[in-house]
């Protein structure tokens, strides 16, 4: 049986132009799930910051709206605002970000240490709410007993699934995946995994899914920004002539960020996407350097990569 695989939601990185363009050049991605939005009280939402998971801006493939927040109330009104509007019926919680502003005001990882704040978040939703509803976490901002004690309570909760990211918040991306723990959060959990975090090559999920044999779905984030073929990759999928796929890609992409960013910002976004794309093209770190310091958009095009 084929694998589920998801695109990671990478905040400022895959927005629905990304996703888009994405899924017109490359196959093997069943889901997405939007980068974090932020979560508001009835009666003070502001529609500019829905642009990203309008219906119409998200038809490729199925979208799950990643929501972020701390407050129980406000996820229910946000829930049910989406719902309303939008026609919505998953969301995600994300309790997993690790970037320090965020951990700072007590979001995302930062909620990790406060098993009572997220308990009463998921109480409320799914005793106010009939919507499915996930969350993606790590194991925990500073130790693993803080994932270990979550886990626990989540199980009184009918919840969908769990995207867990085998680091700490502390961690960011350091080190190497604690796999160990992993698998023991496996067996704590009566829910299903979908698991995120490290997955570069067909060979790092076949060595991930032989030994995880439990777990059927996947999250690709930053190995399928360095390789867009990864996912046909793990699918068996034959992917062809890979430069010019990814030529094509990158053309349409621009083409498609310009008359929504404008030039600064479709620079700007460019910027971040070469951090993976650099590792595709198997560019050498000083002439990526001489490329991200570019300040024009047509220079930062025409530069030999």
């Amino acid at each position: 049986m084929a694998p589920e695989l998801w695109l990671a939601p990478l905040h400022g990185i895959t927005s629905r132009t990304f996703r888009n363009t994405l899924c017109r050049h490359f196959g093997g991605i069943d889901f997405f799930m939007s980068p974090f939005l932020p979560v508001q009280s009835a009666g003070k939402f502001r529609p500019k910051v829905w642009q990203d998971i309008l219906p119409e801006n998200n038809t490729a493939l199925p979208l799950t709206p990643q929501l972020m927040g701390n407050q129980p109330q406000q996820f229910v009104d946000t829930m049910n605002m989406l719902h309303e509007q939008f026609g919505y019926e998953h969301f995600n919680i994300n309790i997993g970000c690790p970037s320090s502003p965020v951990v700072r005001h007590t979001r995302g990882c930062g909620l990790m240490p406060h098993p009572d704040t997220i308990e009463r978040m998921v109480a409320a939703i799914t005793e106010q709410t009939s919507f499915q509803v996930s969350l993606k976490m790590r194991l925990g901002l500073h130790h693993p007993d803080e994932g270990r004690v979550l886990l626990q309570r989540l199980n009184a909760y009918p919840l969908d699934f769990l995207v867990i990211h085998p680091r700490l918040g502390d961690e960011i991306y350091e080190g190497k995946p604690h796999w160990d723990i992993f698998e023991e959060f496996c067996s704590i959990t009566h829910h299903k995994i979908v698991y995120s975090g490290d997955i570069f090559t067909k060979e790092d999920y076949l060595a991930l899914s032989e030994r995880f044999p439990n777990v059927e779905a996947w999250m690709l984030g930053r190995g399928l920004l360095q390789n867009p073929f990864l996912a046909e990759e793990i699918k068996g999928q034959e992917v062809g002539d890979k430069n010019s796929r990814f030529l094509a890609f990158y053309q349409n992409l621009i083409d498609d960020l310009l008359p929504i960013r404008g030039e600064s910002g479709t620079l700007a976004n460019l910027k971040e996407l070469w951090h993976y794309f650099a590792v595709f093209m198997q560019m050498p770190d000083e002439k990526l350097q001489q490329m991200l310091r570019i300040c024009d958009l047509k220079e930062f095009l025409t530069y030999d990569v």
